[in-house]
């Protein structure tokens, strides 16, 4: 498997950061970590290994970003306004550092990735998906919280006004701009969430986001697992599998 790792100085950020690549051609991903984790989890945790036939034989080619999250949301010295403020520098990082890093090493200048993650990852693989439909062709995302008004992140709803725009349960179900809603029907989306331990959150959130999808006519894949189903790593590399073999269809 080509691996290669590459890091620079981000404007956005302000900051070094890293991201590493799996794979020589296909599909490009990009992978977000779990919460407060890094570029080089998705390889420690064993996804790269449990979804390598995938990757060797070309199918996709993995990039896999560091996150900020210990510097927005949990970062609980700061006001919701400043770790609000923090992850939209991540989102121009992403957005405008490493998409147009993925496309020239790619040699397609207008290709359009997958957005990807488990956990936290998930949170951000949906988020970003939903805020920038015209840069990503969809997203795959297991087991995550989809509203930041929760107990994880020391959020409550009088917080959210001053995050609601990186909340998608609150933003999506208020969204009603056409361009958006034609791009969302026309992208690739995938959730899943198990009824086994700890993931009863993210049970609960991808369910309502189903919800939201099939009342504004959104086609997505809400897949449901079963109550063995735990919010753990073995589940997450059956899961992955399970997407890519139908995307290779």
């Amino acid at each position: 498997m080509q691996i290669e790792e590459h890091s620079w100085y981000s404007p956005s950020l302000r900051r070094d950061m890293s991201l590493k690549i799996y794979g020589h051609w296909g599909v490009p991903f990009i992978v977000f970590p779990c919460s407060r984790g890094r570029y080089f989890d998705y390889e420690g945790m064993g996804m790269i290994q449990a979804i390598s036939s995938f990757i060797d034989s070309g199918q996709i080619k993995v990039f896999c970003v560091d996150s900020v999250d210990s510097e927005s949301w949990y970062n609980f010295s700061l006001t919701p306004a400043d770790r609000n403020g923090r992850h939209e520098d991540y989102d121009r990082y992403v957005v405008g550092e490493v998409v147009p890093f993925i496309r020239d090493h790619c040699r397609t200048p207008d290709i359009r990735p997958m957005t990807n993650g488990c956990s936290m990852g998930a949170y951000h693989a949906v988020n970003f998906y939903l805020k920038h439909p015209h840069v990503f062709t969809g997203t795959v995302a297991c087991s995550g919280l989809y509203r930041l008004d929760r107990q994880e992140f020391g959020l409550g709803p009088q917080d959210l006004p001053a995050v609601y725009y990186n909340s998608p349960l609150a933003y999506l179900s208020g969204l009603i701009e056409p361009w958006y809603l034609e791009q969302y029907r026309q992208g690739t989306i995938f959730i899943r969430a198990g009824r086994g331990a700890w993931d009863e959150e993210a049970l609960e959130d991808t369910c309502t986001l189903g919800t939201i999808f099939q009342a504004k006519a959104i086609p997505a894949w809400i897949d449901i697992w079963g109550h063995d189903v735990n919010h753990d790593w073995p589940w997450w590399y059956k899961q992955m599998n399970h997407f890519l073999d139908h995307l290779s269809r």
